[in-house]
């Protein structure tokens, strides 16, 4: 006697899911399990999990053969997400719940009691279910309020593995379990700040509002206590409210990063390691499950680098594809794993190990082969990919008493980025970009073009090899920005002017 099941799950490879077929093929040869379809060891632990939690249910496996395929067979899968699906496909072979159907997707691990635990990178794996067509999603009940984050798809939460099998027509009298919880989430730890609260220092405000407007990565260069982190902190609270595509693409990710019901956010996030960070824990990796690094779980935001040379130099150079493509493809034996990395990347560095170099009263005690070593770090095709370079003074109490109260609160400037932020939309409309930071070379020599006359600097710049065409259109994305802000139609000569001054600390 003979009998096959079928259901689905989703496999994750970073934060692309792909269906999975689930086949159990249960014959009357003697009594195993395997599983076969490149399992990982998790994975091949199912069997024990299964069958345990299936005993537990009141509906224990038959005494034959069971071998359970995963299709396609060619792609890998990991971890133990898919107990819930293999469990229904079995059942479904011995007729216990001939409801299971491969349009609906399960999703859960098991326990040996029965009960289901939810497991991290549920909005991407609905994602992909209702793209693959699928009808409906049934997973734990800790996963239930991270999966609605996803329209269009029903969802159905269980808290057992019975209560799975009843809802698919198994003839098994309900019993009260209590459902695993969701694990609890750490609190946020965005910045929010009030951009008043930075005095002396215009030009880094000027900055960091443009930064904000059109997208741009930034350095901030400037003695210890100058104010570098405090403007880095503030410009989180610049950036507009995600949009639902936008919050959904964050959710994916944080969600694989293991978020839970806290993955849906509508503000951008904020990412800061320490200069010990790993290129890996950076910009993703794993040596199982591939996992977002710091640069994916910034997209929409910002990623923030303190104290950047003191970060390994291989490390920051790792940010130079992401910096350009705004995403990143991690590479492993069992295949490649794509995550966004469409962050905003802002550095900050002291001039010199000691921190004093160019300061008229502080003394630099750093040799000049020191100095040069230091910022060495951060190289120069890195720096060619940052739009914004401007220096942080110390504030003195002379320029405290000469402020003169014109630094904006969050809130005006926020409102200056959203008016700014609408002028890209309206023209950039029928493009892919939306901000201008995005825009291409070929659309700034085109229909982006500045004024008559006003790319002469950076023609002969670019003629003298003191500008890169890289940096000629990363100066003119922020030129482009400027005119925005004031309400410009077009950049003219005094706008690419700033736009070199705001690009010219190093």
């Amino acid at each position: 006697m003979t009998g096959i099941g079928r259901s689905a799950a989703v496999a994750l490879l970073g934060v692309t899911g792909r269906r999975i077929e689930v086949e159990a093929h249960l014959t009357s040869q003697l009594p195993a399990f395997s599983i076969i379809g490149l399992p990982d060891t998790s994975l091949g632990e199912a069997r024990e999990r299964v069958r345990a939690a299936a005993a537990n249910a009141g509906a224990p496996l038959p005494a034959r053969r069971i071998t359970v395929n995963l299709t396609p067979a060619a792609i890998p899968k990991r971890g133990s997400g898919f107990d819930l699906a293999i469990a229904m496909a079995v059942l479904a072979g011995a007729d216990v719940a001939p409801r299971v159907s491969e349009r609906v997707v399960y999703i859960g691990e098991l326990g040996l009691d029965g009960r289901l635990r939810p497991v991290p990178g549920v909005v991407p794996m609905v994602l992909a279910a209702r793209d693959a067509g699928a009808e409906r999603v049934v997973l734990p009940t800790g996963n239930a309020d991270e999966a609605r984050f996803v329209r269009g798809m029903e969802i159905r939460a269980v808290d057992s593995l019975r209560a799975a099998a009843i809802d698919a027509g198994a003839l098994l009298p309900p019993v009260d379990v209590d459902p695993v919880a969701a694990p609890p989430v750490l609190p946020e730890r965005t910045p929010v700040a009030e951009l008043s609260e930075v005095v002396g220092n215009p030009t880094g405000v000027r900055a960091i509002v443009a930064a904000a407007a059109g997208g741009h990565h930034a350095l901030l260069v400037g003695p210890p206590g100058a104010g570098k982190t405090m403007l880095a902190e503030r410009l989180p609270g610049l950036l507009p409210d995600l949009d639902d595509d936008a919050a959904l693409e964050v959710a994916a990710v944080r969600s694989v990063a293991g978020h839970g019901v806290a993955s849906w956010t509508t503000r951008p996030p904020w990412e800061a390691p320490h200069h010990s960070a790993s290129a890996v824990s950076l910009i993703g990796g794993g040596s199982g499950t591939v996992r977002p690094g710091a640069v994916s779980r910034a997209t929409r935001g910002v990623l923030f680098l303190d104290e950047a040379p003191e970060f390994p130099r291989a490390v920051l150079d790792a940010l130079r594809q992401p910096l350009e493509s705004g995403r990143i493809t991690v590479h492993r034996a069992a295949g490649a794993a794509e995550f966004p990395a469409r962050c905003q990347v802002v550095l900050a560095a002291n001039p010199c190990p000691c921190g004093n170099a160019g300061s008229p009263r502080q003394p630099c005690e750093c040799p000049p082969a020191a100095v040069r070593r230091y910022l060495g770090r951060m190289s120069g095709p890195l720096l060619d990919r940052i739009d914004i370079r401007v220096r942080v003074p110390r504030v003195t109490t002379g320029l405290i008493r000469g402020e003169d109260g014109t630094t904006p609160t969050t809130a005006q400037a926020r409102a200056t980025v959203e008016a700014a932020r609408h002028a890209m939309r309206t023209r950039l409309a029928g493009t892919e970009w939306t901000r201008n930071a995005e825009v291409s070379g070929a659309w700034l020599r085109g229909p982006g073009r500045a004024e008559p006359g006003a790319t002469t600097m950076l023609d002969r710049a670019l003629d003298l090899g003191t500008l890169t065409m890289r940096g000629w259109d990363r100066t003119m994305r922020l030129a482009w920005t400027l005119a925005d802000l004031q309400g410009d139609d077009r950049p003219g000569g005094r706008h690419v002017r700033e736009a070199l001054a705001l690009r010219g600390a190093l």
